[in-house]
């Protein structure tokens, strides 16, 4: 992957979490590559398989977001009107509560609407 390029990562073989990058990406009508982990070379973008199975990774060039701060820069670089959601989640207080928040529904998303036994991450 070139270093220039964005790419928002998310597990594949999660059903919750596939319903939710399908969302993402009409949110940001396609701007924003959203692909899961288990297509990529995350080597090359200085990632694993334990820590993309866990949560959503944001890739921009050598930078990375992780968990909300991820779901908020992808939001900010699609440059639509949903820029300004990813700008909210940037404020101090709102991030301080949704990186909680993030984990909480990480930690049950098997229990979730579309939720399936494979979108119980592993245990630590």
């Amino acid at each position: 992957m070139c270093a220039s390029k964005q790419v928002l990562i998310f597990d594949g073989d999660c059903a919750f979490c596939s319903s939710s990058a399908r969302l993402l990406r009409k949110m940001t009508r396609h701007k924003i590559p959203i692909e899961p982990y288990q297509k990529l070379d995350l080597e090359s973008l200085g990632l694993t398989t334990e820590l993309t199975s866990k949560a959503v990774y944001f890739v921009s060039g050598s930078t990375r977001f992780v968990a909300a701060a991820a779901i908020a820069q992808a939001l900010i670089q699609s440059k639509t009107i949903w820029a300004l959601a990813g700008w909210f989640l940037k404020l101090p207080v709102i991030r301080n509560i949704a990186k909680p928040i993030y984990y909480l529904v990480a930690a049950n998303r098997h229990r979730l609407p579309g939720g399936t036994p494979e979108c119980q991450l592993p245990q630590s």
